[in-house]
């Protein structure tokens, strides 16, 4: 059961505005490396209800690096690697934006939603959203801290293994007829559900 979980904030309303990144690997179930980075996006604007949201501010990310300074670090976490995101699309599409705007090429990997997996699994809960799901699973969580949130997405990832006894996030979405999602040179699919 390996993979590499990850959730960005962004400053405001447009995708390409990381101003925080998560990451947290998982090594056979276990959580082995967990890594946070304030990001300075491209257009220094945030907005109020983004900083309403998160807490990050222009002047915390005033001294940090943009995107593309910490991308070679983050990529060997990704590429050819499981990623798993909570509401996936959104983090996907972050990430995509972010290597648009600085012109760097998208690496190869699969991924998969925690949101859509748990809607699988657990489809009586009142809702699918993170803090819903950390709560009703004990995972402590400061909801919109990046590292936090993706602390609790691996873990939420680590249940539904071990809810279906799955080896793996390919095994568990075999098991709950999800094909995951694909990101690659020149473009990407969204994860799918099949019958």
């Amino acid at each position: 059961m390996n993979f590499t979980a990850i959730d960005f904030e962004t400053a405001n309303g447009k995708r390409n505005s990381a101003c925080s990144l998560g990451l947290v690997r998982v090594e056979d179930g276990i959580i082995v490396e967990s890594k946070e980075w304030l990001i300075s996006p491209p257009e220094m604007y945030f907005h109020p209800i983004n900083i309403s949201i998160h807490g990050i501010t222009e002047e915390d990310v005033a001294d940090q690096p943009s995107f593309n300074y910490i991308w070679e670090e983050v990529e060997d976490y990704l590429h050819g690697n499981m990623v798993i995101a909570h509401n996936a699309s959104f983090d996907i599409g972050v990430l995509r934006a972010c290597l648009q705007t600085y012109g760097l090429s998208n690496p190869d990997f699969d991924y998969m939603c925690t949101v859509q997996i748990s809607r699988n699994l657990w489809p009586n809960m009142p809702n699918h959203k993170l803090n819903t799901l950390a709560h009703l699973f004990d995972i402590p969580l400061k909801h919109h801290d990046a590292l936090e949130d993706t602390l609790a997405c691996a873990k939420i990832a680590v249940k539904a293994c071990t809810t279906m006894n799955a080896n793996s996030m390919e095994e568990l979405a075999s098991q709950i007829k999800i094909k995951p999602g694909k990101l690659y040179h020149g473009g990407y699919q969204s994860p799918k559900k099949y019958k």
